[in-house]
């Protein structure tokens, strides 16, 4: 593959947790790849399945089930979908690099470590025979925003019943490897790219290092305290480092926005005017303020590790955001006469506009100071 091209790069399971995280970071280096889209129903129509092969340079393996009541449907359908790219390939006479999303728990003796173990060698056998490129991960436990509760982490099932007002149950108190997804991807980038600027077809085992390791009660507890002081009391938490920084915004996307949103601020009142509590911190960050002229819109863009805080202390505004790669948009009217926040969730893109008659005064709060060589700050309309 030639280096001045963009790399197309198709994921199987586009639509799933991995799938979606991946789809989105690519997505933020348009002037290197090029996503190649997939749908699950390509696997039950073949020809669709030899014209997406045929239009990779690049094909990540993440399409699975990862949990079933039915153990053996599990594993035989795993092996299915493996085997049904690996024909598609062969049949198409193309040679991409494959990435295969494999797991820690291959080692264990439970079907769907097994087929992700057999999956792995069925896809290296493949390249051998071929000459061809193909790259097995091995992947620890992977958290992160928007992850489906009982079905792709412990900590998606912790999140949505604690924010749900349930208790959830620790079943083992283990020490869990555990990665971000979006750590994921961008190790899942880093090897494409190499091999990109490889001239050596290769087949690779690579283990995934994880970015921390900690029990689930300790995971649990710091859930509760995101519980307890963000969502309950509006205080922003403690996030001394970029594990936790991850842990909150993962808690965060299970938070209903549409109902919990704008919080509404108590106003204290006497002759000489009026004193409000807008931020309560256990971190720093940068506090900010901006003066908007009616009908003028701010923002449109996105972050995607960035914790924000608009409070609106004067004029009227309206605030919209609208999580990337949906459409749905969600609309929040602010009044200065009645001081409140919204806080916006990673991944969605944002915009607030003075709709009022008046000058509209917003403060700002970021949990890091700005950086032009590392703004985390992508431009997109809502």
């Amino acid at each position: 593959m030639s280096e001045c091209k963009l790399i197309k790069i198709g994921i199987t399971g586009q639509s799933g947790f991995v799938g979606t995280a991946l789809y989105n970071e690519i997505g933020l280096s348009k002037d290197k790849y090029e996503s190649i889209p997939f749908k699950d129903s390509y696997f039950s129509d073949f020809e669709l399945l030899r014209k997406f092969v045929r239009d990779c340079d690049v094909i990540v393996h993440l399409a699975a089930i990862n949990r079933h009541e039915d153990q053996n449907f599990l594993y035989e359908k795993n092996i299915q979908l493996v085997q049904l790219l690996v024909q598609a390939i062969e049949i198409e006479g193309v040679h991409p690099h494959v990435l295969f999303s494999s797991s820690t728990q291959e080692s264990l003796e439970n079907n769907y470590g097994k087929s992700k173990y057999e999956g792995r060698k069925i896809f290296e056998n493949w390249a051998r025979e071929s000459n061809s490129s193909f790259t097995g991960l091995i992947v620890p436990n992977v958290f992160g925003p928007f992850g489906l509760p009982n079905y792709n982490s412990f900590i998606a099932t912790f999140c949505y019943k604690i924010v749900n007002g349930n208790v959830p149950a620790i079943i083992e108190d283990n020490d869990v490897k555990l990665i971000f997804v979006g750590s994921l991807c961008r190790f899942i980038l880093d090897v494409i790219d190499k091999e990109n600027k490889s001239d050596v077809n290769s087949v690779t085992v690579l283990p995934v290092p994880h970015d921390f390791k900690e029990k689930v009660s300790k995971i649990l507890s710091i859930l509760n305290m995101f519980k307890a002081q963000y969502y309950d009391n509006g205080i922003i938490p403690e996030l001394n480092d970029r594990n936790i920084v991850n842990l909150f915004n993962t808690f965060r996307s299970y938070i209903d926005h549409q109902k919990h949103f704008p919080v509404y601020l108590n106003v204290n009142n006497d002759e000489r005017g009026i004193f409000v509590e807008t931020f309560k911190l256990g971190v720093g960050g940068l506090v900010s303020f901006s003066t908007t002229v009616p009908n003028i819109t701010r923002g449109n863009h996105y972050h995607t590790r960035k914790i924000e805080r608009f409070v609106v202390i004067r004029g009227k505004a309206l605030i919209q955001l609208r999580q990337i790669g949906t459409s749905e948009v969600m609309d929040f009217v602010l009044d200065g006469n009645k001081p409140s926040y919204v806080d916006m969730p990673i991944w969605y893109t944002h915009n607030i506009k003075n709709i009022g008659d008046d000058e509209l005064v917003t403060q700002f709060w970021i949990n890091e100071w700005y950086d032009e060589k590392d703004s985390d700050t992508y431009f997109e309309k809502v």
